[in-house]
């Protein structure tokens, strides 16, 4: 079974419908988009999937170990935890406000903070099921290629996700012994709502494009298929690393030879 955070639209959405088809039951968390997380249950329906919706603001404990709970009434237990979501405030720093700062960093890096230990304490609980899979458990931080590229205007997004890095490689370490493997993954420029007002006009889509050397914008399932492969058997060796689907992105492209 696998816990998806913020998936009631964009790279969420498409992980959590990505998942189902492969087999997985789904635990679908959502905020305040019920609708779309409606949308994401008749996706996974139509791919013959059981889907749990969960309202939750991954930012507070109790609602964390509450969703957690709800999780483990309904399939029994945990395997897959993916920390996907995140929001952006943004705001000159000599501007920015404390309430935008700790907005930020609480859903963004305290966020997957409380899911991970939630995930990994029960799958240490559990252990390995090894009819399931050979590990105890996969924690998977949907990050961004700003935990290594500055971007000013929004130094509370760039903290929180640099966190992310670290606390991903923290846990991949500490958590090995258990069985338990921990990655992330980087998205670029993906289409998604967050990003609307630049990918549907043209100077937006130019702006974009002229950032990503392998020539176009990068889709929700891009996301999707990296994170099924990093819970599958097949990434068994893989942990304490973060994955950079961006296009090219993080290859600095203005530096290129004309």
């Amino acid at each position: 079974m696998a816990l998806v955070t913020g998936a009631s639209s964009g790279i969420g959405q498409g992980i959590a419908i990505r998942m189902a088809q492969e087999g997985a039951h789904m635990v679908v968390n959502y905020y305040s988009d019920e609708e779309g997380a409606q949308d994401t249950q008749k996706a996974i329906a139509q791919a013959g999937g059981k889907c749990l919706l969960v309202k939750a603001d991954v930012s507070k404990e109790a609602e964390v170990e509450a969703m957690f709970a709800q999780a483990k009434k309904e399939f029994g237990t945990v395997d897959i935890l993916v920390n996907n979501a995140g929001i952006q405030e943004d705001a000159d720093f000599l501007e920015i406000t404390l309430e935008q700062w700790e907005k930020v960093i609480n859903t963004n890096l305290t966020g997957p903070f409380l899911c991970a230990r939630a995930a990994a304490r029960e799958f240490v609980k559990r252990g390995v099921k090894k009819k399931t899979s050979t590990a105890a458990g996969k924690i998977i931080f949907i990050s961004s290629v700003h935990d290594i590229i500055p971007w000013g205007g929004r130094v509370n997004y760039t903290t929180s996700k640099g966190g992310v890095m670290m606390m991903m490689k923290t846990l991949a370490q500490e958590l090995a012994p258990q069985k338990i493997r921990v990655n992330s993954i980087s998205p670029g420029a993906i289409k998604t709502d967050i990003n609307k007002d630049e990918w549907k006009t043209k100077e937006g889509r130019e702006q974009m494009l002229s950032q990503i050397p392998y020539g176009r914008i990068g889709e929700p399932d891009d996301i999707a298929k990296v994170a099924v492969w990093l819970a599958s058997d097949e990434a068994d060796y893989v942990t304490g690393a973060t994955l950079y689907v961006d296009g090219g992105m993080t290859l600095y492209p203005s530096f290129a030879a004309e």
